[in-house]
């Protein structure tokens, strides 16, 4: 009996270290699959992580091909416009203008964009004076846009040599609130020019509006006058506009001046001018940057008493904007002046200087209130003197001219470099 006990307990300790051997395989066994499950876990994981990579790089491909795409279609119509451009140039016979014996004065070129009913009008009141100096003064339309019935317009004149400006570039104005057509319109005025004077090579271009009719002398006035811009460096411009020629105001036609302010509205330019002004154009309002006294660096421009051209766009990009009290009223010239047999001289920077002190002096001072009063009891010239821009305005308003004041000078500014209190 004692025996058999023994062997039991030694039977016991057998399946003990059995069971223990059993267990700790069962042990090593798990940990084996749960370090493979680990693993198999770890590389799902980094297989998601692919897996959205690859998604995310497969969508950012996929705008890129949409972007693509839209860039393909627009440079697509670009280039049916621009093929469609040069059937038409080559119909209008481009190569006629190199035909010329005669070196051209300037190009005249009216700015467009869509008022065909404008440009008709324009155009008509040019070719009324043109036909005699169409050598001197080749034309141009240059349309900023695909308005269909401005470019049928332009093409129907024979007389016509027709730009189109296509700019599908967004843009971006840099303040709130501010009309994206100032900017359509500097983009278009440099395309314009840059085309003018580099690829058609002109000496000097003429730089009308859609809403422009001009005078009888207008192409003989810049005649005279460019002669002007060429020998005297401190004539920066010369403009056949008078802000303040209101026919309440003006009355010698014969009349020139030197002006410190830029009239724009009918104005010639030389390619030297504008190979300094292109490389900085600006991105909007380039008349008002014109008139900064870091682009005109001094220099002047010519003006006449009475304007050379009449702005009747009472509808346009400045929605209007004194159009009744100041434009509406502005007398055009009809006097055939014969410039070229004109001395004009006097309009030389030196001369101007002596010229225009002497008609100061002469001049009677007005003092005190009642200006207006004052100087209808005159018989001749008047001088008001102002101290600052307040007192200027209300000089300004009694007499029912501009009270706009612009870089430092009101809109109109005719002294040559005199003390600025004199007006």
């Amino acid at each position: 009996m004692a025996r058999f006990s023994c062997d039991f307990r030694w039977l016991l300790l057998v399946a003990a270290v059995a069971f223990i051997f059993i267990q700790m395989r069962l042990f090593a066994t798990q940990s084996k699959y749960a370090d493979r499950l680990a693993a198999a876990v770890e590389a799902e994981n980094y297989c998601t992580r692919q897996t959205r990579l690859y998604i995310d790089q497969i969508s950012m491909q996929q705008g890129q091909i949409v972007a693509l795409k839209d860039e393909k279609k627009r440079r697509d119509e670009e280039t049916v416009h621009l093929r469609a451009l040069v059937r038409d140039l080559e119909r209008k016979g481009l190569q006629r203008l190199n035909e010329k014996l005669e070196v051209p004065v300037a190009a005249v070129v009216v700015m467009a964009c869509n008022r065909a009913d404008y440009l008709e009008r324009t155009v008509n009141s040019i070719l009324k004076y043109h036909g005699s100096v169409a050598s001197k003064y080749p034309l141009f339309v240059s349309q900023d846009g695909p308005d269909s019935k401005v470019k049928s317009k332009a093409l129907s004149y024979d007389q016509i040599t027709y730009m189109q400006h296509l700019d599908y570039e967004a843009i971006r104005t840099e303040r709130p609130g501010e009309l994206i057509a100032y900017y359509k319109i500097a983009r278009h005025y440099k395309w314009a020019l840059d085309k003018l004077f580099y690829k058609h090579n002109f000496s000097k271009v003429v730089i009308l509006e859609d809403d422009m009719e001009i005078a009888p002398d207008f192409f003989e006035y810049f005649e005279a006058a460019a002669g002007l811009l060429d020998r005297d460096r401190s004539i920066m411009a010369v403009s056949s506009w008078n802000d303040n020629g209101q026919k309440q105001f003006v009355h010698d036609p014969y009349v020139l001046y030197r002006s410190d302010f830029f009239p724009g509205l009918g104005w010639m330019l030389s390619k030297e001018t504008w190979d300094e002004l292109s490389p900085k154009w600006p991105k909007a309002y380039w008349d008002d940057w014109l008139r900064l006294k870091e682009n005109h660096k001094g220099r002047q421009f010519i003006r006449p008493e009475v304007c050379r051209t009449y702005n009747f766009g009472e509808h346009g990009s400045s929605l209007g904007q004194f159009f009744s009290q100041y434009l509406a009223p502005i007398k055009l010239n009809d006097v055939n002046v014969k410039w070229k047999s004109m001395d004009l001289s006097y309009l030389v920077e030196d001369n101007y200087l002596e010229y225009f002190a002497s008609l100061v002096k002469k001049a009677k001072p007005i003092h005190g209130a009642d200006a207006v009063v004052k100087a209808n009891g005159v018989d001749g010239d008047v001088r008001i003197k102002y101290s600052d821009q307040p007192e200027f305005e209300s000089i300004a308003r009694q007499f029912g001219i501009f009270e706009e004041w612009k870089t430092r000078l009101p809109v109109e500014q005719t002294q040559p470099k005199l003390d600025p209190s004199d007006s």
